[in-house]
């Protein structure tokens, strides 16, 4: 058996908007707003006022989660749902309670709740007001409702994350017009993924002063890591291979990590014309408030080649003018959500962030496999048999396992998700979980890889 270490994380991972439905929320956020306005943007037009009715029946989905195992599970504070004035981060009372709830039924259940701050769900009115991550007074707001959220429930959660998948803001909202305002702006886009290295700077800050690093707890930030493997060993799909692993990762991880941004990106966004706006004391802030831990979010690997056209040719700055996307021959893939398959991505990780990331200690935060029409694999007694999702993992899991057996210090693995749930614009068109929802019934049923996992986790490893 492959034996993993003591008190691994066996979990998984939700967040507020794609869970609780938008009961008793007194504001919208971005993807609230986006569903009022343009619902032919998703999947069959269901949006996220029920999700998986999490804010509902949290007691008996946090059981089930228990049942099949899970000994720690995130989610995440709705920012649009706990606070009442963002300018003074006043809270709501609904809010405070449902999340005081949450946690303790976690605790009661004996399940480590894991909190992020922030999963793509910016309140709009931040937005229309001062252009939402554009602004440094929204990194403050950001701030203060991070600090509000310590002081409430800073005596039980001991796990927090600033941001989920930050680059995925920068991507989705001002570059490839997959999260609203759909924006394509290079320079802006630039600007954005500083701000939000400075909110997440700004924020463990916060948590240092409250002195909760003395209570036992850790903060840190979910990154999704995609190394970028170049299509060949000639040196121009190489350099394309570096620059994209400069934008995707290292800007983020980098500052997160060290502090400081790594000095090749900052020389080209210089050159180019695009490098952010900053200060001296906002440098220092980032120098002096790096995290304590690392989420690694995972699915699939970037695979680039040098570009077709050259980076200096007459076009609006973009950061990928100097790589292409490269689609290798023979590639395994999961055809129903358009990923390759290549579980050996999270061993090179894992070597990396031991060689070059201090060997600062992660978990995979989140892997996992989005498949459609599941109900296609339904036994006579109403199970998904989902032996594809249990392959997955394995297989993942025991790469994860070869990087641990060399030094790297990983601590835990998340499936994306517990419970099938919202996915933005594709809904619910994919499915994800250990846990089945039906969407008209909210009848929740646990699937083969529920038992699966269980298994896993009573055992500490794999078979």
């Amino acid at each position: 058996m492959k034996k993993f270490p003591d008190n691994f994380w066996w979990g998984a991972a939700t967040s507020g908007p794609q869970s609780e439905g938008r009961f008793n929320k007194k504001h919208a956020n971005v993807f609230d707003y986006w569903y009022e306005v343009e619902p032919e943007e998703f999947y069959k037009q269901v949006g996220p006022d029920t999700a998986s009715n999490f804010y509902n029946s949290y007691v008996k989905d946090i059981h089930l989660m228990k049942e099949i195992g899970l000994n720690s599970v995130r989610t995440s504070i709705q920012w649009t749902r706990l606070i009442d004035d963002f300018e003074t981060a006043t809270v709501n009372e609904d809010g405070v309670r449902y999340y005081n709830d949450v946690i303790n039924e976690f605790i009661k259940q004996g399940i480590t709740p894991v909190m992020a701050l922030h999963h793509f769900d910016l309140p709009v009115e931040l937005y229309k007001k001062y252009g939402g991550w554009e602004s440094k007074h929204v990194v403050d707001l950001f701030a203060k409702f991070a600090g509000k959220c310590f002081e409430l429930f800073g005596d039980r959660v001991k796990h927090w994350f600033t941001f989920n998948e930050p680059m995925v803001i920068v991507d989705g909202q001002y570059l490839y017009q997959f999260h609203y305002p759909k924006v394509v702006d290079g320079k802006r886009a630039v600007q954005v993924a500083y701000n939000l290295n400075l909110a997440s700077a700004k924020a463990i800050k916060v948590f240092r002063e409250l002195g909760l690093h003395n209570q036992g707890a850790k903060i840190g930030i979910i990154l999704n890591l995609t190394p970028s493997y170049p299509a060949s060993n000639k040196e121009e799909d190489v350099k394309a291979g570096k620059i994209a692993d400069l934008w995707r990762n290292e800007m983020f991880l980098n500052a997160a990590v060290y502090g400081e941004f790594p000095a090749q990106l900052v020389e080209i966004l210089t050159k180019d014309k695009v490098i952010w706006e900053s200060t001296v004391e906002e440098l220092a802030i980032l120098k002096a408030n790096t995290i304590d831990t690392l989420g690694v979010n995972f699915y699939h690997p970037s695979r680039v080649k040098a570009p077709d056209i050259s980076p200096n040719s007459t076009a609006d700055w973009m950061p990928d003018r100097y790589y292409d996307h490269y689609d290798m021959p023979g590639r395994r893939m999961n055809v129903d959500k358009g990923w390759e398959i290549y579980p050996k991505a999270l061993y090179d990780i894992a070597i990396n962030i031991r060689d070059n990331y201090k060997n600062i200690e992660w978990f995979v935060s989140e892997n996992g496999m989005g498949v459609s029409r599941e109900e296609r694999f339904l036994n006579d007694e109403g199970m998904i048999e989902d032996d594809y999702r249990i392959e997955f993992i394995e297989e993942h899991l025991e790469w994860v396992h070869k990087g641990i057996e060399e030094g790297s210090n990983c601590y835990g693995y998340h499936l994306w998700t517990p419970i099938d749930c919202w996915s933005w614009k594709n809904a619910y068109r994919n499915r994800y979980g250990f846990i089945s929802n039906n969407i008209h019934t909210q009848v929740k049923t646990i699937k083969k890889s529920g038992y699966w996992i269980k298994e896993v986790s009573e055992n500490n490893g794999l078979k």
